[in-house]
């Protein structure tokens, strides 16, 4: 990662997180638990890819930063919300996330379904906000997210995940629970980035929705690395999980070197979807390097 990356990485991420800060209610507020545990769910962790997407879009087509925030900050609720909800008892059960406990443990279950909920809703008021985007492409942003949210996207993914259990799938299979789970939120943040700024032709849609797809099968690929092969401190959250629930993954599948060469091929596809762009899409060639090459 070279110093000037890692620069605008570190003021993306602490920028997202005081505009995440700003666009929640204050924990004093009645109902104070509920909005403390929103703020405890959201704030103080997380690697920000999303929002990195965001901004890294938006830098190709001169988007403005007030519907960057915004944008970042809607994909970022959305995602944080989804944890929350994955983590409990009657999805995924488990106790850490971004190294502290849970918001179901920290809290209870009762606030931690209306803490998902509650930031479900923040996400499309902080969106809908956004006043300087023409209100048609406003809606279609509004749309995109929730699309990429519902059950054609995220729910969708997560409800394949949980009937998926002890099942084997096949590499087919994966690809397509992936692609509804991680995929549908990554896409939506890089082309949530670009509509912040223009209208986009159908060949620039087209480049950034390959770029997208393998972005979002790295992703997962090197979470399942992760998984097999980190420890639960260096993670954040509990290590092993996957094979402890059988639960199939690309490693369970292809295996661990086989997992690390796609990941790698995945990569190198994103760069190549980005070549129409040339040096202006170097923060997105990034990101896919960093995706794939992280540690955690």
């Amino acid at each position: 990662m070279n110093a000037a990356f890692e620069d605008w990485m570190k003021t993306v991420q602490a920028g997202s997180e005081n505009d995440l800060s700003g666009y929640l209610p204050d924990a004093e507020v009645i109902p104070a638990k509920l909005h403390e545990a929103m703020r405890y769910a959201l704030l103080g962790g997380g690697k920000r890819v999303r929002p990195l997407l965001v901004y890294a879009a938006g830098a190709l087509f001169g988007a403005d930063a007030a519907t960057l925030s915004r944008a970042a900050a809607a994909v970022e609720m959305i995602h944080a919300y989804s944890l929350v909800h994955d983590d409990m008892p009657c999805m995924d059960d488990d106790e850490l996330r971004r190294g502290k406990p849970t918001v179901h443990v920290a809290y209870d279950e009762a606030t931690a379904l209306l803490v998902g909920d509650a930031l479900q809703s923040q996400a499309f008021l902080v969106l809908s906000e956004a006043t300087t985007v023409p209100p048609a492409r406003l809606v279609a942003m509004l749309r995109l997210l929730a699309h990429a949210s519902g059950s054609a996207g995220m729910c969708g993914g997560q409800a394949i995940d949980l009937d998926s259990i002890g099942i084997s799938l096949t590499l087919e299979q994966l690809e397509q629970m992936h692609q509804l789970k991680t995929g549908a939120l990554l896409r939506a943040s890089v082309v949530l980035g670009a509509l912040a700024g223009k209208d986009l032709s159908e060949q620039e849609l087209n480049a950034l929705n390959v770029y997208a797809r393998a972005i979002g099968l790295a992703f997962q690929v090197v979470d399942d690395v992760l998984d097999a092969t980190a420890d639960s401190a260096t993670l954040g959250k509990t290590a092993g999980k996957d094979a402890a629930d059988n639960k199939p993954t690309y490693v369970s599948i292809l295996g661990l070197e086989p997992s690390r060469a796609l990941a790698e091929k995945l990569r190198l596809d994103a760069h190549a979807a980005l070549a129409p762009f040339g040096e202006k899409a170097l923060r997105l060639r990034e990101l896919a390097d960093l995706i794939v090459q992280r540690k955690a």
